[in-house]
């Protein structure tokens, strides 16, 4: 079973999950904000902050800011153009440092996810443990051979991605000598229909790849991620926010930290319950038998010297003398002794 290391945590599938708070830009550009986030996150589970670094000129191209682009949808809160959005999110690399420094002093871990080598870059000076390369990314081959070149374990996301595209991107990563990979399943729509997640993409992935494969979710709620716990996710990304009324791209579709604590929680309290494939009755199932389980009692007063019938027996709680599976051994037997009505019987009764 392949096994990643991320800091101290050694991720693998079915493993409890790697819990990644993704902030991404739902700081909206207010540092006391994301320290906020980044504090809520810890507090209520997530093993990592996450981000994602980009400059107004390394994502979009001047020809997509010439369409003078609008976020119109009042549901979501976008504030302005898409210029206006992408630069007042943007982190700089201080930003990013005092970041770095504010979760490594809280105990969690930093990660974000870049756009381009320059930011990629930025994040291996800071010392990040991993790199993630978001689902936009997946057939960028140049990009994703730089970023594996830094030989840190790294996080291919798979939104929008055919099975065909997936495996270039993991040999590509193979070819720069890095085989620290984790795949995420991903559906790149916020939020996606239920019929659309398939969630059992976990498990093809994990048999086709051989990798730790997890869960990037973009529903509302937490079942959806809980469930991919129990298909054995070895991480599970969420989106995150403290209030999901707030403006930007993704406040509505983020766990706030009721829900994260939630999905932190019960993705672990899934894990251990899933135990293994061997039956087995535990100790404190053991000692359940004698109180839950019946024992044969007479159905009425049985006289001295009677030849036991099926009807002058019945089975009752508790499981203390002989139990009911044992009663064909007990019919046919003569009475030693006079047995009252409700009595447990005992193999000396005969």
């Amino acid at each position: 079973m392949k096994t990643v290391k991320i800091n101290n945590n050694l991720i693998h599938n079915y493993c409890e999950p790697y819990i990644i708070a993704e902030i991404g830009a739902n700081h909206n550009g207010d540092m006391d904000l994301a320290k906020k986030m980044i504090l809520s996150a810890k507090q209520n589970g997530a093993n990592c902050a996450k981000f994602q670094s980009w400059t107004p000129s390394s994502l979009v191209s001047r020809e997509e800011y010439k369409k003078n682009q609008k976020y119109n949808d009042s549901k979501k809160k976008h504030f302005g153009s898409l210029k206006e959005m992408i630069t007042k999110y943007a982190l700089t690399d201080d930003q990013h440092k005092e970041l770095k420094e504010f979760c490594d002093s809280n105990d969690i871990e930093f990660a974000s996810s870049p756009f381009s080598y320059k930011e990629a870059k930025l994040l291996n000076d800071l010392e990040v443990s991993f790199f993630k390369i978001a689902s936009m990314d997946i057939n960028y081959h140049s990009f994703i051979r730089d970023v594996a070149a830094f030989k840190k374990p790294m996080i291919l996301s798979t939104g929008m991605s055919t099975l065909s595209e997936i495996d270039t991107a993991v040999e590509l990563c193979y070819k720069e000598g890095n085989s620290e990979l984790i795949l995420l399943h991903c559906i790149s729509i916020y939020p996606p229909e239920y019929e659309d997640i398939h969630l059992n993409n976990i498990s093809m992935l994990q048999q086709t790849f051989g990798l730790p494969v997890g869960f990037s979710d973009h529903t509302i709620g937490t079942s959806i991620p809980l469930a991919s716990a129990a298909l054995g996710a070895c991480l599970i990304e969420k989106h995150f926010t403290l209030d999901k009324g707030l403006p930007g791209w993704d406040h509505e579709i983020s766990a706030d930290p009721e829900e994260l604590k939630i999905i932190s929680t019960g993705s672990k309290n899934i894990v251990q319950s899933l135990g293994n494939h061997k039956r087995t009755v535990s100790d404190a199932e053991e000692s359940k038998k004698s109180k839950f389980r019946r024992s044969i009692v007479a159905k009425n007063a049985i006289p001295k010297g009677t030849v036991i019938t099926k009807e002058h027996l019945d089975a009752k709680r508790p499981g203390t003398q002989i139990p009911p599976n044992e009663m064909e051994f007990v019919i046919g037997r003569t009475t030693t002794v006079d047995i009252p009505e409700d009595d447990l019987l005992k193999w000396d009764m005969f």
